[in-house]
């Protein structure tokens, strides 16, 4: 079932679900496993998969660095099938610009649509660690409005090559990202939503936005994106703080602000335990809170640990 169709048949009740990431290459996927079964009595309709893009590595060649690309968490799409077989829930697996050509993209595409996957989330995806500023892949989109746009076309049967006519043809519910405040790239946050309502024109279904620990921002941003013509389903994107250095990392890594109270209660602990404990109790909050306003998803970015979002979730949901 399309995400979209997933909120209309809550009509109005608040859902849960939440985004992992898939096990470093090598790994096993047992331990994803165990992260969603604690998650899954809070009935999420669909689960977020993450995509990685490519990376380079550097192997020792008798002295010489040889420089080989590599994709260092493969295998979105097998786990989202294998998510959809053992727990018959819908998933997201994430299409990204970066790393990615525009066949490549199709022939995933192709893939979802036989796997019997309604949903895709469609993102322009980070710059390589060497890249100070994102570079498209040769033959592949620069913006994220351009993939939703592939994707919408598909959705009629025009590929890239050849237009299909069929009954049968992809229909994908794409969701696409907000930002609260704002891209780290844009130059105001009034152009970024200009963005974001090119991405809506284009095709996009749903918005689910960058994680933020200011609900009013969140509220703000809704507001704005509706003055702005923005008419789909936001959904806040959120999670709790864990350990001390996401004070520092994550307004680095994402460029989201961290609330002064928030931060004093952080600096005050002494022990992860009880950075953890304060990280859950503000996402309670502000999970309560959302949930009053009648967000129609509260989604937790789980970062791969599943504790925090379940002890959030339980007072919750």
């Amino acid at each position: 079932m399309k995400v979209t169709d997933h909120i209309k048949k809550a009509k109005g009740k608040t859902l849960f679900s939440f985004e992992i990431i898939p096990p470093v290459k090598g790994k096993s996927i047992q331990e994803l496993y165990d992260n969603i079964d604690p998650l899954m009595e809070f009935k999420p309709p669909f689960i977020d998969v993450t995509t990685s893009r490519e990376e380079y590595v550097y192997i020792d060649r008798d002295g010489l660095l040889d420089k080989k690309l590599t994709r260092m968490r493969p295998g979105t799409l097998g786990i989202c099938a294998s998510i959809k077989h053992k727990y018959d829930v819908d998933t997201v697996p994430h299409v990204l610009c970066g790393g990615f050509t525009k066949e490549e993209t199709e022939y995933l595409l192709v893939d979802c649509h036989y796997l019997g996957i309604e949903n895709v989330m469609a993102l322009r995806g980070d710059a390589m660690k060497e890249e100070k500023y994102f570079a498209p892949t040769r033959g592949g989109h620069q913006y994220a409005s351009e993939l939703v746009k592939q994707i919408h076309d598909i959705n009629g049967g025009n590929y890239l090559h050849e237009v299909i006519e069929t009954d049968d043809c992809a229909s994908f519910c794409i969701g696409v990202a907000g930002y609260p405040e704002k891209h780290m790239e844009a130059p105001s946050l009034q152009s970024d939503l200009r963005r974001l309502k090119e991405k809506v024109d284009l095709g996009a279904d749903y918005v689910v936005t960058q994680m933020f620990f200011d609900n009013q921002k969140f509220f703000a941003f809704v507001e704005a994106a509706r003055e702005m013509g923005i008419n789909v389903p936001i959904i806040p994107g959120i999670k709790p703080i864990a350990v001390k250095r996401h004070l520092q990392l994550l307004p680095q890594v994402f460029r989201v602000d961290i609330p002064q109270d928030l931060v004093d209660a952080v600096d005050a602990c002494k022990t992860n335990k009880d950075v953890r404990q304060v990280g859950v109790e503000w996402c309670i909050q502000q999970s309560k809170e959302l949930k009053e306003a009648g967000v129609p998803v509260l989604h937790y970015y789980s970062m791969g640990k599943s504790d925090n979002i379940k002890a959030v979730a339980k007072e919750v949901f």
